[in-house]
């Protein structure tokens, strides 16, 4: 049974969202604080965090860090917060998907779905890696490793991105290809996902971020990785 944090400070969200995402079979915590919500994950790490941004004690972007320091478990923003700074600052922060408030229940679940179904890999030939620069990627075990021995954290959905990328390479990803695939059927105009996921992992395996000479975007049609 998939376990949901559920980390909000209105009471009576919380308990829609108990009593909603329970009805569906989920096993869920809650927590009104961003402290509590560090302490639940660390006591018993759930399969993913439904967080909102506004907390009376730590701003979630504190907790989308505090969570990533240990974590690559799914992070889905559930915020006030309209503005595309605040998206931007959540994803880059290690969120995997931003719903606004106010939210349809049944859109929050379609999220959910889509998230937990980038958990789910397909069994791959266990010598299958790749290089990105100076980081070999090994997607059997899902790990990252830079040539000095450093392990590179990837969030889920950034895995999602980089592995299909890496499975043909050469090969240009549609942008529709790569939503359908990574986030699910019902995206297909959320190009601004793609670009932002795509710089975070060009930050963390590009040599030259600026320049990448691996992840490649081809203007107006897609992604290719390049070996």
């Amino acid at each position: 049974m998939t376990r949901i944090l559920v980390v909000d400070d209105e009471p009576q969200i919380l308990r829609a969202l108990r009593i909603n995402l329970r009805a569906r079979g989920y096993d869920v915590e809650v927590a009104g604080t961003g402290t509590a919500a560090l302490k639940a994950a660390a006591g018993h790490p759930p399969d993913l965090v439904v967080l909102d941004l506004g907390l009376p004690d730590l701003d979630g972007v504190a907790v989308i860090r505090g969570l990533r320091g240990w974590t690559t478990i799914p992070i889905i923003v559930l915020s006030g917060r309209a503005g595309s700074a605040d998206k931007v600052a959540a994803l880059d922060a290690g969120a995997d998907d931003y719903v606004t408030k106010p939210f349809g229940v049944d859109e929050l679940l379609a999220r959910i779905r889509a998230v937990t179904r980038r958990l789910a890999s397909s069994p791959v030939d266990a010598t299958a890696t790749a290089r990105v620069g100076r980081h070999t990627v090994d997607l059997a075990t899902r790990t990252v490793t830079r040539d000095d021995g450093t392990e590179i954290r990837l969030t889920p959905t950034q895995w999602a991105v980089l592995e299909r990328l890496l499975r043909h390479p050469g090969k240009l990803i549609s942008q529709r290809q790569l939503l359908h695939e990574v986030w699910g059927p019902e995206y297909q105009q959320e190009t601004n996902y793609l670009r932002q996921y795509l710089a975070q992992l060009r930050r963390k395996l590009e040599d030259d971020p600026a320049r990448p000479r691996h992840l490649i975007t081809e203007p107006g049609m897609g992604y290719r990785y390049r070996p």
